[in-house]
C-alpha cells in the first residue's frame, strides 16, 4: 500500500464519497471516478455511498405509473442504491460490498474500499422520512454522522454547491461538522486536493 500504513491510516479521519448514479449516463465517467477514489483510499481511509441512478429512476417511473405508497417508494429506492453498489463494487479496485457498520469497519482493517449497500442498515434504523425529498445524498449525510466522517465528498454529474444539487432533505440530515464538498466529472482531479484539506 502507498502513501502510508493501514496502522496510520486507520488514524485518519473517515471521509464518505457518495458517487451519484448520475455518472453512469456519462461515458467512461464512472470508470474515471472509480479510479480517483481508488487512488484516493491509498492514503485515506474512504467508504463509497452510491446514489441511485438508472435503477432508481426505474422506481420513480414505476411509482408514476402505479402510485406507489411513500413507504414502498422509499423502500425500493433504497434498494435501487444496492444495485448500483454491485456496480461499483465491481469497477473499483480494491472495493467490496459492506452491509453495515461492522463490515465497513472489516473491510477498512483489510485494506478494501467498502461500499455501502445501505437497505439493510437504512431498514433496521428507518430514521429518515419516506419521501422523494430523501436520496441517496441524504442517506450519505446520515451515515457519515453515524460514522463519524468529517467530510462528505459528493460526485455529481455536474458541479456546484450543494445548495443547488443535493436532495431537500440533506441539509436537515447532515450534522454539524461533516463537511459537505460537491464535485463534477471534470473535477475528479482535485479529489485528493479536497481530502487534503
Amino acid at each position: 500500500m502507498t502513501g502510508g500504513t493501514m496502522a496510520n491510516l486507520r488514524e485518519l479521519p473517515l471521509t464518505v464519497i457518495k458517487l451519484g448514479g448520475g455518472l453512469m449516463r456519462i461515458p467512461g465517467a464512472l470508470d474515471l471516478a472509480a479510479r480517483a477514489i481508488a487512488s484516493a483510499a491509498r492514503r485515506r481511509p474512504l467508504i463509497v455511498v452510491p446514489g441511485g441512478g438508472p435503477f432508481a429512476d426505474a422506481v420513480r417511473t414505476l411509482d408514476a405509473a402505479l402510485g406507489l405508497s411513500p413507504s414502498t417508494a422509499h423502500w425500493m429506492a433504497i434498494l435501487a442504491m444496492d444495485q448500483y453498489a454491485c456496480v461499483i463494487a465491481d469497477r473499483l479496485d480494491g472495493g467490496c460490498i459492506a452491509w453495515e457498520r461492522e463490515g465497513i469497519r472489516e473491510a477498512l482493517a483489510a485494506g478494501k474500499v467498502p461500499v455501502l449497500a445501505p437497505f439493510r442498515w437504512m431498514r433496521a434504523a428507518d430514521v429518515l422520512p419516506h419521501s422523494w425529498d430523501v436520496t441517496g445524498d441524504s442517506i450519505a449525510a446520515f451515515v457519515s454522522g453515524a460514522l463519524d466522517a468529517d467530510l462528505l465528498v459528493l460526485l455529481k454529474p455536474i458541479p456546484g454547491g450543494t445548495a443547488d444539487l443535493v436532495d431537500r432533505g440533506f441539509s436537515e440530515v447532515l450534522p454539524a461538522g461533516v463537511r459537505a464538498v460537491v464535485l463534477g466529472p471534470a473535477e475528479l482531479d482535485r479529489l485528493e486536493e479536497v481530502l487534503a484539506r
